[in-house]
């Protein structure tokens, strides 16, 4: 295992400035996942950190070592792509095994690896069929596979759910969770996908337009987001947004009128408020203590079992609201509905996007 360390690394393409200088410390042993919106950068740092990529600047640090010039095969380091990339005329075993073969591993090794490997990732009864003989989730596993064997000291994942259905995501997702926990080896994910992000990171580093954002906790990101861009990227559905002034104590704008206490009763360029979904409570009589009330209208409603997402809108601004399916039976196109909101929840930005 290894910790991996960028110190202002950037990249062009010709004229082009792809990632802008980006510091990073990823600790041995840790689940980090980049995301960002598509083009911000974060496969091309990937590739970066795999050697796939020439640096156009900076330092990347493997452990202890500096890699800048150092060829892939010999940073330590494994890939999994979003395709397969699986040989279709070998076997789940010889697929597994090429790499160490091509590196000239005595036979016994590779097949103690591969038999090993293959019990981890419940491969054992496929080893000698061939990928167009498997499921999507078992050719993404003999793919993981193929990486594990080497033993890297570190993984690099680049979308490699991408390609299956929701719930094979889902299913692998909590596989990928249960991989990182038996082997404890560092691992850097990529993806474009926040849930994603949220359920399998120790930490997430989000990245706009070849610049880090913010890095912390899946809890950290989704409660005190640093500014506008990661508050409405992290967390789903995504967080509601409501223009305002801040005078006397109070926000307010078309239709809602928030007390303003904290930190933020301090600030003089409060232009917007954000409120998670999650937050808003639907309230048929008095708002609960020091909570205050909102007044929108229905448009819409999308029952999802137990919950709902109910879509509204507070004057113009349309906005959802996450509550529970049964708050929303009954209710119709144009129905009044009042919100309760406890002001302690609600994010203020200024004019910049960063969050007071």
């Amino acid at each position: 295992m290894a910790s991996v360390t960028l110190r202002d690394i950037r990249k062009s393409f010709d004229a082009t400035q792809i990632i802008k200088g980006v510091d990073l410390s990823i600790e041995d042993g840790e689940f980090l996942v980049l995301v960002g919106p598509s083009g911000c950068g974060k496969s091309t740092l990937l590739r970066l950190i795999a050697g796939l990529e020439e640096l156009s600047g900076g330092e990347l640090k493997i452990g202890d070592r500096v890699v800048n010039d150092v060829e892939p095969r010999d940073r330590g380091v494994a890939m999994v792509f979003q395709s397969y990339a699986l040989y279709p005329h070998m076997t789940v075993a010889e697929n597994m095994a090429f790499g160490l073969k091509i590196r000239k591993t005595p036979k016994e090794v590779i097949n103690k690896r591969v038999a090993e490997v293959g019990k981890l990732l419940d491969l054992s009864a496929y080893l000698e069929r061939f990928p167009k003989q498997l499921s999507g989730g078992q050719r993404q596993r003999v793919a993981m596979g193929r990486a594990i064997v080497r033993q890297p000291d570190v993984f690099l994942f680049d979308e490699p759910l991408s390609n299956l259905d929701a719930a094979l995501r889902t299913q692998m997702r909590v596989e990928l969770k249960k991989l990182h926990q038996r082997l404890r080896t560092t691992m850097i994910y990529v993806t474009h996908d926040q849930i994603e992000a949220m359920t399998l990171a120790d930490r997430i580093a989000v990245l706009r337009d070849g610049l880090l954002q913010q890095v912390g906790t899946p809890a950290e990101l989704f409660n005190a987001p640093c500014n506008r861009f990661v508050a409405g990227f992290i967390g789903s559905p995504a967080m509601n947004f409501l223009k305002g002034s801040f005078e006397s104590g109070l926000f307010t704008g078309d239709g809602f009128e928030f007390p303003v206490t904290g930190r933020e009763a301090g600030a003089s360029a409060l232009i917007e408020c954000g409120l998670r979904p999650q937050h808003f409570e639907l309230c048929s009589g008095e708002a609960p203590p020091g909570h205050v009330i909102i007044e929108s209208v229905l448009e819409v409603t999308e029952p999802m079992g137990w919950e709902a997402y109910a879509h509204l809108r507070i004057g113009d601004v349309p906005i959802i609201a996450h509550v529970q399916a049964e708050q929303v039976q009954g209710l119709k196109a144009g129905d009044l509905v009042k919100l309760s909101v406890d002001p302690a929840r609600i994010l203020y930005f200024d004019e910049s996007g960063l969050r007071i």
